[in-house]
C-alpha cells in the first residue's frame, strides 16, 4: 500500500496524487477510506522497503530524514520472526521481556492504515525492527524533531503536553480517520501521524483519538515504563511519557534514518 506523505527529492520536484481506497473491518462493518493527497513537494519513486517487502514513503524534517508512515514488518532485520501475540494476558504482563505485535481490534484490515502496534521489547531487540539503515529514534531524536518544528528546548525537556501546534503540524489533516474536531492539525511537515490507538491488556483503545509513538529509551527510574510519544484529536501539543504506557504495552513505531544521504 503506497500512502502519500511529504518527501525529500535530492534532485527531482514534481506534483503528483494519489488515490486509493482502503476497507477497514469492524464489529459494526466495513469502512471504506478513500486516501487522496497531494504532494506539493518532491516524490521519492521508489521509497524505503522493509525485510518483509513493505514500502514506506519518508520525510525530512530539519536535518533528520523519518518514515511517514508507521512500521509493519514481522520480522527482525535479521529473518527472525517476530512473535504475533493476541492473548491480551502477555500484552499485561509486566515481567514478560519477549518482543511481540499485533493489529488493531486483531484485525489484519487495520495494518493497511495503520501499521502494526508492538511492544516495547520488540522495539528494543538487539536483532533490529527498523530497516536497514534506519533506526527506532530515541527520546533524544523525539526532541530533535520537535524542536525543528518550533518547539523550544525547555519544552522539549518537559514532560506532559508540550509544544503549542507542534501535534498539529505532525497529524494528518481532516476527520476522515481523526476524530473531531482534530485541533490544530496542518501536517505541515509530511509527518502524517494517524490516529490509530494502542492495546493493552484490557484490549484496543483509543482509535481515531490517539496516535502513540514508542521511542527507543527507557525509563530512567521505573524500569517497566519507557519514554513515548502521544498526539491527539482535542489537542495540537505532543504528550511526552506517560506512566500508563508500560513497555508491555502495544504502540506504534516510526524509524529514524541513520544518518543523512
Amino acid at each position: 500500500m503506497r500512502k502519500t506523505g511529504i518527501v525529500l527529492l535530492l534532485m527531482l520536484c514534481t506534483t503528483v496524487t494519489y488515490t486509493q481506497t482502503i476497507t477497514i473491518h469492524t464489529q459494526e462493518g466495513e469502512f471504506r477510506y478513500q486516501m487522496t493527497e497531494i504532494d506539493s513537494m518532491a516524490v521519492i519513486p521508489s521509497p524505503l522497503t522493509d525485510i518483509d517487502g513493505n514500502t514506506y514513503e519518508i520525510v525530512k524534517i530539519g536535518n533528520q530524514v523519518w518514515m511517514a508512515e508507521n512500521l509493519k514488518v514481522t520480522h527482525y532485520r535479521n529473518g527472525d520472526a517476530i512473535p504475533y501475540v493476541t492473548d491480551d494476558a502477555v500484552w499485561d504482563d509486566p515481567y514478560l521481556y519477549d518482543g511481540g505485535y499485533c493489529h488493531y481490534n486483531d484485525d489484519e484490515s487495520y495494518a493497511a492504515v495503520y501499521g502494526l502496534l508492538y511492544n516495547w521489547h520488540a522495539v528494543h531487540d538487539y536483532r533490529g525492527l527498523a530497516p536497514e539503515g534506519w533506526h527506532v529514534p530515541s527520546d533524544e531524536e523525539w526532541k530533535e524533531l520537535e524542536m525543528s518544528l518550533g518547539m523550544s528546548q525547555a519544552s522539549a525537556d518537559s514532560m506532559g503536553w508540550r509544544g503549542m501546534d507542534v501535534g498539529g503540524k505532525l497529524k494528518q489533516i481532516g476527520t476522515d480517520l481523526w476524530a473531531e474536531p482534530n485541533i490544530g492539525a496542518t501536517n505541515i511537515s509530511g509527518f502524517t501521524a494517524l490516529p490509530g490507538g494502542y492495546r493493552s491488556g484490557d484490549g484496543f483503545f483509543e482509535l481515531g483519538r490517539y496516535a502513540l509513538f514508542w521511542t527507543s529509551t527507557g525509563s530512567s527510574s521505573l524500569f517497566r515504563l519507557a519514554i513515548d510519544r502521544g498526539l491527539r484529536n482535542s489537542n495540537s501539543k505532543v504528550f511526552r511519557y506517560t506512566p500508563y504506557n508500560a513497555k508491555s504495552n502495544g504502540l506504534y513505531v516510526r524509524c529514524v534514518k541513520d544518518s543523512l544521504p
